[in-house]
């Protein structure tokens, strides 16, 4: 064998070895077009936003001045839900948004997006959505809620609270000799109390007292034959707790609990 046989052998065994291990060593994967990649993105993205909304926050809307001072009509909102996460209810002065429980809800109030885009952006989450309530927790399951004391405060189980902090009396007192003030105010009434908040419900109210058509205007006066008082919530209505007021801008601020209902009694 010359010294040219043995080159070529070792270089070219068979024809394929060779080419075999290099072309093993730089297979490479073809891109994608941009305009599929575009697509994966947006539908990522997609998928992402709905797993959010569904599971962590979502974005709405105040729809009236039942909130004010603190919350003001078209504020925007966010909302989150882990707060109520395994076995986790409201509690006294929470800040909940929740479907409507029955005929709360007025024609303005459930009012949609004619924009398809809104439309669309709302069903995923992207854009503050309408068509529920917002309303503060004040009785919790086993409470009873009473309006109310001389200096016009309400009292759950008993205990007057101090809600002036963030509620919105109304002008007139709640029963006279008092003060003047009034956060339990009811068409026709000075004084209302409730039964015991049932299991699995809530009592809750606007804190803007004279204009929230929240549990305390539902609920029946004495002097009622013919209504169904139905001045509950549902806990499982409740979609989650406001969690942080986002527009406008200068209104940025993280909601939290007051501790005006730390030294109310359970029941």
């Amino acid at each position: 064998m010359t010294y040219e046989d043995r080159d070529i052998s070792t270089v070219e065994p068979d024809g394929g070895g060779s080419r075999s291990s290099a072309s093993g060593g730089s297979a490479r994967h073809p891109h994608l077009p941009v305009w599929q990649e575009t697509i994966l993105l947006l539908a990522g993205a997609l998928i992402l936003a709905i797993l959010i909304k569904a599971l962590f926050v979502q974005a709405f809307y105040i729809p009236s001045e039942s909130m004010e001072p603190g919350l003001v009509k078209n504020d925007r909102i966010l909302v989150e839900k882990p707060s109520y996460w395994f076995g986790g209810t409201p509690q006294r002065g929470d800040v909940v948004v929740f479907k409507d429980p029955g005929g709360w809800l007025g024609p303005e109030d459930v009012s949609e997006a004619s924009n398809p885009v809104t439309q669309l952006l709302t069903k995923v989450g992207l854009y503050p959505s309408g068509g529920h309530l917002v309303k503060r927790v004040i009785g919790v399951p086993g409470d009873v809620v009473e309006c109310c004391d001389q200096q016009g405060r309400l009292l759950v189980n008993g205990k007057p609270v101090d809600e002036s902090a963030y509620a919105r009396p109304a002008a007139t007192g709640c029963a006279p000799g008092s003060s003047g003030v009034c956060y339990g105010p009811m068409p026709g009434v000075k004084h209302w109390k409730t039964q015991r908040v049932p299991k699995g419900m809530l009592f809750v109210m606007g804190d803007n007292r004279a204009h929230s058509a929240d549990s305390s205007y539902h609920l029946c006066t004495p002097n009622e034959t013919d209504c169904s008082d139905s001045p509950w919530v549902a806990e499982d209505l409740v979609v989650g707790k406001v969690g942080a007021v986002v527009w406008p801008a200068s209104k940025f601020r993280i909601e939290h609990r007051p501790d005006s209902f730390d030294a109310v009694p359970s029941r």
